[in-house]
């Protein structure tokens, strides 16, 4: 899986891609293809013509959006006034674009300076991030662009006011949380962690029914280049942070000529599959907590060492919480560890947990985990992680056995003793036994002829280690992939603190300025 929401593990480019969108709830951000059901084979060509991506008819691009004032749900209170929403009609097939329709959540806030340059769309990750939920929070980061961007996002197909999936309710997860062993040591460990996997899959192809396999990356690609005309922009303006870069990857490579000004931050190696990612982000976690521990003034070694084996102790005797009725399991405490690691203004939150928990009180650790899996204080759970599997087992065909993973789980071991168990056999049941076909081992992402896409690597980034976004910029091409590289911490560069980013992706945006491959921002 890699890191995103729920138990640890998750995300291939879409699995092991972080997610944007929790973290900003959380308050943590703020502070500081290839294939798709529809396309019937491999080898397209990424013209963005009727030939290869299907011209969309006309009852689709000429639907006129009925902004409003956008709704309070049951998750969250009405956006101030600024904020419209509106829904948008995609066929449910894109190989049948004239068949079953469905609606997509829009919100924006329009322009505030004269000179408007038109939409630009953001993508928060996940994949199972609520674009509509995620952007007024968001918008802070992001005011100077709205001097001539329209703020645009949405919630992808499968995702929360867009026909969103949920697989389980909230009993049934909190009852896997504390009972399934993500790291099993035992034949029965493995039997009941493999039959979860399986039964989560059972209760997605209940919930999404039709939607099953019509969710993939290349879908949502298309449906972006659908929002674009019916927004009425010539060329696709687009900011992808995290999984939305692999978004942003393989529209550019369907729609080469529709690109506008791209920005893909938190970038997800397009070059690796099931495992490469899972061992990616191995990496990257414990790159992030060596250097967490070192600011501690501890010796990154000994500390992990230390950090794994209270994790082994909690495996056999998790550990009282101040939560009625509720232990902090192994697998718990690797997510509540997991959090603080997308910021580094959240490291002084993880010394406090890690001290509570040695001390025997796992309550800390706990509340951090239930941040993660947007676990409320009555205990409802928020249902991004759902769609997520549903997304990005759609898209991946590198389905491991169990098997093929123990077999690997020294080497990632090797690479991380206190991440590597989990994401090695979250390899194996992350999609184990899905109920549908993959779709690719790895995402297409060429965009020959396309405009200069600005990609923005962060050599401290956990969930999506700074090395995929160098792959990034190379798969898109020559001429097309412009590499900026931040020296800093945690999940995402633009908005973190480093001015010489945030000043060169808005000149980049605002006036167009194509900064040197290569630069480096300290």
């Amino acid at each position: 899986m890699g890191w995103y929401t729920a138990h640890p593990g998750r995300c291939t480019r879409s699995r092991y891609a972080g997610w944007t969108a929790s973290l900003v709830a959380a308050g943590l951000l703020l502070s500081g293809c290839s294939t798709s059901a529809s396309d019937g084979g491999e080898g397209r060509t990424g013209d963005g013509d009727a030939a290869t991506t299907g011209a969309s008819p006309a009852s689709l691009t000429t639907q006129r959006l009925d902004w409003g004032r956008c709704k309070a749900t049951a998750d969250a209170p009405a956006p101030g006034r600024e904020w419209q929403c509106a829904d948008l009609q995609v066929p449910v097939d894109w190989a049948k674009p004239e068949g079953e329709r469905m609606e997509l959540a829009l919100i924006r806030a329009e322009a505030t300076g004269e000179k408007r340059a038109g939409s630009l769309l953001f993508n928060f990750g996940g994949p199972g991030g609520s674009g509509v939920s995620t952007m007024p929070s968001y918008a802070s980061l992001v005011s100077s662009l709205r001097d001539r961007y329209d703020l645009v996002s949405w919630d992808p197909r499968g995702v929360a006011r867009s026909e969103g999936v949920r697989c389980r309710d909230d009993e049934e997860i909190q009852a896997a949380e504390s009972s399934v062993d993500a790291t099993p040591d035992t034949p029965g460990e493995e039997q009941a962690y493999l039959k979860d996997a399986a039964d989560f899959g059972a209760g997605c192809e209940r919930a999404a029914a039709r939607l099953m396999a019509h969710v993939s990356t290349t879908d949502t690609a298309r449906d972006m280049d659908l929002m674009r005309q019916v927004l009425g922009d010539a060329k696709l303006h687009y900011f992808g942070i995290s999984y939305g870069t692999e978004l942003g990857g393989v529209y550019a490579h369907l729609f080469p000529k529709k690109v506008g000004r791209m920005v893909l931050d938190a970038v997800v190696d397009p070059s690796a599959d099931t495992i490469g990612h899972a061992e990616h982000q191995a990496r990257g976690f414990q790159r992030a907590l060596d250097d967490y521990l070192r600011s501690t003034g501890r010796d990154p070694e000994r500390g992990s060492r230390e950090i794994a084996g209270l994790l082994d102790r909690l495996d056999t005797e998790p550990l009282p919480t101040s939560s009625e009725g509720r232990e902090l399991t192994q697998t718990l405490a690797l997510t509540g560890i997991v959090l603080p690691l997308y910021s580094k203004s959240s490291w002084p939150a993880l010394t406090s947990a890690l001290s509570a928990a040695e001390e025997g009180d796992g309550s800390e650790l706990l509340a951090l985990a239930d941040g993660y899996n947007e676990r409320d204080s009555s205990g409802r759970y928020g249902t991004s992680s759902h769609s997520q599997r549903v997304i990005s087992c759609l898209d991946d065909k590198g389905r491991p056995t169990a098997t093929e993973t123990k077999k690997l789980l020294p080497e990632f071991e090797r690479i991380s003793p206190v991440f590597g168990p989990f994401l090695g056999w979250d390899a194996a049941g992350w999609c184990h036994d899905w109920p549908v076909a993959g779709q690719y081992e790895t995402p297409e992402v060429s965009a020959a002829g396309a405009a200069p896409v600005l990609v923005v690597g962060n050599t401290g980034d956990p969930s999506t280690p700074y090395e995929g976004a160098r792959r990034m910029a190379d798969e898109l091409g020559p001429d097309v992939g412009v590499m900026l590289t931040w020296k800093g911490e945690g999940h995402g560069a633009y908005g973190s603190g480093s001015d010489c980013v945030d000043s060169t992706v808005d000149a980049y945006l605002l006036d167009g300025t194509v900064p040197k491959d290569g630069k480096v921002c300290s």
